[in-house]
C-alpha cells in the first residue's frame, strides 16, 4: 500500500503515523512535508542544508579521487625508487669494472 503526498508515493511501511507526527521517516519525508506546509517550496534554510549536502558529497568524491592518484604515484614512485637503487648498484659494479681493467698493466709486445 503506498500513499501519495505531493505527487510523490511513499510506501505504507515509512508512514507509522499517530495523528500528524511521524515516528520513523526517512531524511525526504521531513523536506516533503515542508513542501506541503509552504506551497510545494522549500524555504531558504532548507535549500542551504540541501546545497551544502550536494556539496559535502562533491568534495568527498573529489577527496576519494584524490586519494586514490596520491596513492598510485606513491606506489609508482616507490616503484621507480627501487629501480633507480638496482640501476645505481649496477652502475657502480660497472665502473668498478673499467677502473680494474685501466689499472692492470697491459701485456703488448712491441714487434
Amino acid at each position: 500500500m503506498k500513499h501519495k503526498i505531493q505527487g510523490h508515493y511513499i510506501p505504507h511501511a515509512t508512514l507509522i503515523s499517530t495523528g500528524h507526527s511521524y515516528l520513523k521517516q526517512p531524511r525526504y519525508m521531513c523536506s516533503l512535508r515542508r513542501r506541503c506546509r509552504n506551497g510545494g517550496r522549500l524555504s531558504d534554510e532548507a535549500k542551504q542544508r540541501a546545497k551544502l549536502r550536494k556539496l559535502k558529497k562533491v568534495v568527498k568524491m573529489k577527496n576519494l579521487k584524490l586519494y586514490k592518484e596520491n596513492k598510485t604515484i606513491a606506489e609508482e614512485n616507490e616503484r621507480l625508487r627501487k629501480k633507480a637503487l638496482l640501476l645505481h648498484q649496477e652502475n657502480k659494479a660497472l665502473f668498478s669494472q673499467i677502473i680494474q681493467q685501466v689499472s692492470q698493466p697491459t701485456n703488448i709486445r712491441i714487434n
